[in-house]
């Protein structure tokens, strides 16, 4: 007996393939030109029986399939059976490709199956055909479908009718639920469906402990069946005597709201479970017209699909939480009966499915994590870039492609770093610039864009540290105007002059190197994190205006470092700190990756501490500040010969790592 399928090459497709080529015969497969290369690799598959794999050339949109007279009378009366699984099953595809591929496609199917005299057309349809039925939708059930309003629901229920409604020769139907990976190998070919849900589980494992409890809303009834079930089912039913002319439902008995679905992968992904589900009950006092009426406003479904873009959803697989149908699949179970055909356990196989796309089909494996690639042609503005943390981004970007503009006052110290960058391979610029000066700030931008064309980054890097008590401030006003007008306003002046070119082009980076002492305020410091928390706050407002243009803002609150900017703090000298270089990592992490915010764990500790007991916190961070005392020059007097830090300075400066700076 010999077959002819479509979809061949797609994820069902070939391991029905498989199945097939159990039995005797020939297997024709629809080959669509451009598509050369995925035969190619079915062939592999099956490389001991690829000889029985024969493509004949066409196209699903086309009359007859696009298979020339020849072909077809080549073929006509020697098709035992015309399995057609060809669909597009994409929730983001559009209304019209959805009508052509699912609907016309099928009726071109069913013509080319009539016209070949095929002895039973198989069609591969889908439990979306009963649409959002409310209740339990059976297998001899069709008219009844309910809501079909979307694409996907309304393609494949036309395209079952087609089948009804125009097949000449005897038919059946099989309507898979959501098919997943292999049970036993866990191989699946792209994410949909449960998928959508793993790298939001992959994110929690990372962020928090397994024993962590979650909350989270139970909605929906997902049904999940494995690849190999539905193509084994599918092959068995397809020869076996006294099915013709009906329908198949190849589900699984077991229904999971997401709740269940989520922990049962979460279990196999090592990643906290939901302990808490609330039940949509819950929300029965809100009227249905007004939920209903909120979700259609342009505002909420914005944020919906802000929302759901963040966590790897499409925006239409929102439907899914809300499609609470059931499926009866006796006529399926009685068909199988003897053969040893069953649905696996979810919970059996869910770590299978998670291991195969961890290790291939995780968005995480695609991205570009190498410097050169986010960088590499790049312009890239590095204030304070003669020395410190500027000094070692620069290296770092230059080395990996960035064409760096370094800006400082000093145009001696620059010329040295442009020296170091270029040592490395790099290409280098430098201005001279004192960004606390407004129209120098202005200047310095209006030269680089006549000389480069753009700045696709930002790196507000350089700024200015105070250490001096509120006491020791009384009559000194004018420390405050100084730290704001560089560490506020002179990285607000170069980001408010780069933002129009990136606005243009819809694409932009503006990094601020912050301090930790943002999240954990330290005694003595209050000019320095005073400006720093404005420029943050800026940021973060900004961020929610242009997130939509793909201009990306990320606040780096950087421990301590060993740079000249600390030298004079001499207590400073016994204290853990981070070298540039390593500083350098942390906004090489900021260009690659582009977070909101970069802290280390202390600075996540002092985030959490500074929420839950602000007052504790405020006492704890009074110890070292009494402990340690103001510097000569803090207190305006001439600075003499310091005293070598005690035992316990040593010991606090170690515990409070880098929370100075």
């Amino acid at each position: 007996m010999n077959y002819f399928v479509t979809g061949a090459t797609g994820f069902i497709g070939k391991f029905l393939i498989g199945k097939l080529l159990q039995r005797e015969g020939t297997i024709y497969v629809l080959l669509r030109k451009g598509s050369e290369d995925k035969f190619e690799a079915l062939q592999q598959r099956f490389a001991t029986d690829r000889e029985r794999i024969v493509p004949v050339s066409g196209d699903l949109s086309q009359p007859l399939l696009g298979i020339t007279d020849a072909e077809r009378a080549k073929l006509r009366g020697n098709i035992g059976h015309f399995f057609h699984v060809a669909a597009i099953y994409d929730l983001t595809a559009s209304a019209e490709s959805q009508q052509i591929a699912n609907v016309e496609g099928t009726r071109n199917a069913v013509k080319c199956a009539e016209d070949l005299q095929a002895g039973c057309f198989q069609h591969t349809s889908s439990i979306a055909v009963g649409g959002k039925y409310e209740g339990t939708f059976r297998e001899g059930m069709f008219k009844e479908a309910g809501e079909l309003s979307h694409p996907y629901f309304r393609t494949k229920h036309d395209s079952e009718e087609v089948v009804r409604q125009e097949c000449g020769i005897p038919w059946r139907v099989y309507r898979p639920a959501s098919v997943v990976g292999h049970s036993e190998t866990g191989e699946i070919d792209k994410t949909d469906g449960p998928y959508y849900s793993f790298p939001t589980l992959a994110k929690l494992r990372k962020a928090l402990p397994p024993w962590f409890p979650l909350i989270t809303v139970d909605m929906g009834s997902f049904n999940i069946v494995p690849v190999d079930y539905v193509v084994a089912a599918m092959d068995h039913i397809a020869h076996k005597d006294g099915c013709d002319y009906r329908a198949f439902h190849l589900t699984n008995p077991d229904h999971y709201s997401a709740g269940e679905m989520m922990n049962i992968f979460a279990e196999a992904a090592k990643a906290p479970r939901f302990a808490l589900r609330l039940d949509t009950k819950i929300f029965s006092f809100i009227p249905s017209g007004m939920v209903s009426m909120l979700a259609k406003l342009p505002p909420v479904k914005r944020l919906m699909a802000t929302a759901m873009e963040s966590i790897g959803m499409p925006v239409d697989a929102v439907m899914f939480f809300t499609w609470n149908t059931r499926f009866d699949n006796r006529e399926a179970e009685i068909a199988l009966q003897g053969s040893g055909i069953s649905v696996p356990r979810l919970s059996s196989y869910a770590a299978r499915l998670w291991d195969y796309w961890e290790r291939n089909l995780d968005p995480e494996l695609f991205i570009d994590h190498t410097l050169r690639g986010n960088v590499a042609g790049k312009v890239v503005i590095i204030t304070g870039g003669g020395t410190g943390i500027g000094l070692a981004t620069a290296i770092r970007l230059g080395e990996a492609g960035a064409k760096v503009i370094l800006s400082g006052r000093t145009l001696e110290t620059l010329a040295d770093a442009k020296l170091q960058v270029e040592k490395v391979g790099g290409e280098a610029y430098i201005y001279s610039c004192d960004i606390s000066n407004m129209e120098a700030c202005d200047a310095f931008l209006a030269q680089v864009k006549a000389d480069h064309g753009q700045v696709d980054i930002l790196i507000n890097n350089a700024g200015r540290s105070i250490r001096r008590a509120v006491e020791q401030s009384y009559d000194r006003f004018h420390d405050f105007e100084r730290t704001m007008q560089l560490n506020y306003f002179g990285c607000l002046r170069m980001s408010l002059g780069v933002l129009p070119g990136m606005s243009e082009r819809r694409s932009g980076h503006i990094i601020n190197i912050s301090s930790m002492g943002v999240v954990g305020p330290p005694a003595r410091f209050s000019a320095y994190i005073a400006s720093k928390s404005a420029l943050e706050g800026w940021s973060r407002c900004a961020e929610a205006e242009f997130c939509d243009r793909n201009i990306h803002f990320t606040n780096i609150n950087m421990p301590l470092v060993r740079t000249p900017m600390i030298g004079p703090t001499k207590v400073y000298d016994v204290a853990p700190t981070l070298s540039p270089e390593q500083a350098a990592d942390m906004v090489v992490d900021a260009v690659i990756n582009k977070p909101s915010r970069i802290v280390t764990g202390m600075g996540r500790m002092f985030q959490i501490w500074h929420l839950v007991a602000p007052k504790l916190a405020a006492t704890a961070m009074n110890i070292p500040f009494r402990m340690f005392g103001d510097s000569d020059a803090a207190k305006g007097i001439k600075q003499t010969d310091q005293v070598q830090p005690s035992s316990e300075q040593v010991a606090i400066a170690a515990l409070l790592k880098g929370v100075h700076y």
